[in-house]
């Protein structure tokens, strides 16, 4: 699925608690908010836990929309 662009005003105090937070999982901050939204929605019922993509989608080169630049078979 596409993701699209959706524009955020938001007090600078929460954006910086969100920045701190992301840092500390290693996320950005627009990764820290879809991970917050997601775990809120699915706990309110909204929408289903949809399970975590494999790593490795060679089974499925269709949804990698980037080439995979390193793999000996891309050249």
């Amino acid at each position: 699925m596409a993701k699209k662009a959706f524009a955020l005003r938001i007090d600078e105090q929460m954006l910086q608690a969100l920045q701190h937070w992301a840092d500390d999982e290693f996320r950005s901050v627009n990764g820290q908010i879809e991970f917050l939204l997601r775990d809120a929605l699915v706990k309110a019922g909204r929408v289903k836990r949809v399970a975590p993509q494999p790593a490795d989608l060679s089974a499925d080169e269709s949804a990698d929309p980037v080439p995979d630049v390193g793999s000996a078979d891309s050249h």
